[in-house]
């Protein structure tokens, strides 16, 4: 059995997208996105913020990059990625991303405008999931009595 590594999140970036090329010329967008969450602390609720880094990379992402505005709230559904390197002075470093293979543009900066982009979903290894309908004659439809 293969584990499960997925993350979806909804919340505001933090700072403008930063859109980058490889040497071969592959698309990398960064960004920030700041998700929010309250909590009961004694009798009062506190709003809480997580920071976290996404990566957005290819066609997709370089497509997306013009509306990543710092406000802006998106919806992320991607995977958690550890980098790790070694320091010039020989320690371990690590730090977490999350991958996206979508991200999706959920209304306007707080200030109010909005829009809507939908990047394509970007596949690692398998298609992009699809959902079909049951066939519409399947011999229960009309035994359903609501």
């Amino acid at each position: 059995m293969t584990d499960l590594n997925r993350v979806v999140l909804i919340g505001r970036l933090t700072r403008e997208a930063e859109l980058k090329y490889t040497a071969s010329g592959q698309a990398i967008c960064k960004f920030s996105i700041a998700v929010n969450r309250s909590r009961k602390v004694g009798e009062k609720w506190e709003d809480e913020a997580n920071f976290f880094d996404i990566v957005y990379w290819g066609k997709p992402g370089e497509s997306v990059h013009p509306y990543l505005a710092k406000g802006k709230m998106v919806g992320v559904d991607g995977e958690l990625r550890q980098d790790r390197w070694k320091q010039e002075d020989g320690q371990n470093r690590s730090k977490i991303e999350i991958v996206a293979n979508f991200v999706q543009l959920l209304g306007g900066t707080q200030g109010g405008q909005g829009g809507q982009f939908q990047g394509a979903p970007q596949s690692s290894g398998g298609g992009a999931a699809s959902y079909n309908a049951p066939p519409k004659d399947d011999g229960f439809a009309d035994d359903i009595p609501f």
